[in-house]
């Protein structure tokens, strides 16, 4: 068998997900993905049916897709590591890296310096996204976990379904909060107005965010807040926020476009990550620290000394599970 193609006659009658996972030694999830991919066809007719039930003698043929690499040359860039074992791999993602590749992406990505560096990655979300469990948007950084094998993919991925692992994200909005806690459980769809942006609709996908208020800036004109989320939509956090009239500092797509808003990145940051370890079962906890320009900003607008005990990890944590809804 080529790494081109491959071609199977079925010996008994089951599922075509079934039978190619069992043919190509591959998961499930990466039989359906390539079905999806109208790269298989059934007695030379395509199939998009991952549940097809085969007959007896039927005739089936894989048409690898080409695998796309970005030449090692063009990574020149580094990611900072906060923690790698045998299972996953911690990162600082910087702010203007895209996370995997896409039709529309034309520099190298997250997964592009992922395998540059040569780490062993899971391959349960396909070839484009190899070890990525969860994304956080281009501007966005932070904290991110991959998975460097299957085994502990899945166990993150259930986690972050059933909202065991989570973040906690900081960012500076204007004007600040009104209330101590705020919580905005809305529906966030594409924008009918605008394809680059999401925006609160009926007809959306059901999003939930919670914010605290966490510091004022010294002219009360801006303040950071904590933002933990219950779901993953595209663009929540800023999409959430737009809802009730406020702009994260550096947002220059959604909220109000002031003047004096002259930031070159979105000042949000994904701070802390938590899940439990997915082999030694142990809750653990990672904190990225915050960029440069971010640091500087702060510090600058805010209270160095107060800032640093309002955004403590296990205060944040605290914080978010008293009185949570």
């Amino acid at each position: 068998m080529s790494q081109k193609e491959a071609h199977f006659t079925v010996e008994e009658a089951v599922r075509l997900d079934v039978f190619l996972t069992q043919k190509l030694e591959q998961t499930r999830n990466q039989i359906t993905q390539l079905i999806e991919q109208n790269c298989v066809t059934v007695d030379g007719k395509p199939t998009l049916k991952a549940g097809l039930k085969l007959k007896l003698l039927q005739k089936i043929y894989i048409r690898f897709p080409d695998q796309k690499s970005t030449p090692a040359m063009e990574i020149n860039f580094e990611v900072e590591v906060l923690f790698e074992d045998d299972d996953i791999l911690i990162i600082n993602k910087p702010s203007s890296l895209t996370v995997h590749p896409a039709p529309s992406v034309k520099e190298p990505t997250l997964v592009d310096w992922l395998k540059h560096k040569g780490i062993s990655l899971s391959t349960l979300s396909g070839e484009e996204r190899h070890g990525i469990v969860h994304r956080l948007d281009r501007g966005t950084s932070g904290a991110m976990v991959i998975a460097k094998n299957n085994e502990a993919h899945e166990a993150l991925s259930i986690q972050l379904q059933d909202k065991s692992m989570g973040r906690f994200y900081l960012a500076v909005v204007t004007p600040p909060m009104k209330d101590e806690i705020t919580i905005i459980d809305r529906p966030i769809g594409r924008s009918a107005h605008n394809r680059l942006k999401m925006a609160i609709s009926e007809t959306g996908k059901n999003a939930k965010t919670e914010f605290r208020k966490l510091l004022p800036s010294h002219d009360e004109t801006e303040e950071i807040i904590a933002c933990k989320l219950y779901t993953g939509r595209t663009h929540q956090i800023r999409v959430h926020l737009e809802s009730i009239s406020r702009h994260i500092m550096g947002d220059h797509l959604y909220g109000t476009s002031a003047k004096s808003d002259k930031m070159e990145r979105i000042l949000l940051h994904a701070y802390n990550l938590y899940f439990t370890h997915p082999t030694t079962k142990e809750r653990v906890s990672f904190t990225a620290p915050l960029a440069p320009v971010m640091e500087d900003y702060l510090h600058k607008h805010f209270d160095s000394k107060e800032l640093h005990a309002r955004i403590d990890p296990i205060r944040l944590e605290r914080l978010f599970s008293s009185e949570s809804l």
